[in-house]
């Protein structure tokens, strides 16, 4: 039982900031930038931002999202606000702790970045599925 119990700890542990770097970064085509300031935190699929976090407060990152999803996801996780410093109608920031498992932010960030690459214009789309 005790062997169960750590398993489920595991898998619904919250997502700290490096395995958020290498999530985000095993994703095709994207880069990390720091082109705010030394601690804002962006990844982007060329180019265009996904995910946004601070490297020194971790406390909540931002991520894309669709506008109905948004307001459904704000509604159902207390961890789950508009997006800060951003659009409150297609970004959410989310604080990665409490109900926020590692496998739920994993599904919006790939979320986020699914969003990004489906507004990429089609030759671009091409090129990033033809990556290794």
């Amino acid at each position: 039982m005790a062997i169960f119990w750590d398993l489920q700890k595991k898998r619904s542990r919250n997502m700290n900031i490096e395995e958020l770097r290498t999530y985000c970064l095993s994703l095709k085509g994207t880069a990390e930038k720091l082109p705010f300031d030394d601690k804002t935190l962006v990844f982007t699929v060329k180019d265009k931002i996904f995910c946004i976090t601070d490297i020194e407060d971790y406390e909540f990152v931002n991520l894309k999202c669709k506008p109905e999803v948004a307001l459904e996801l704000r509604e159902q996780y207390s961890e789950v606000t508009p997006g800060y410093h951003m659009n409150k109608k297609h970004w959410n920031s989310v604080k990665p702790q409490g109900k926020v498992t590692n496998e739920l932010m994993k599904k919006w960030i790939l979320d986020s970045y699914n969003l990004v690459v489906a507004g990429l214009p089609k030759k671009v789309q091409k090129e990033l599925s033809e990556e290794v």
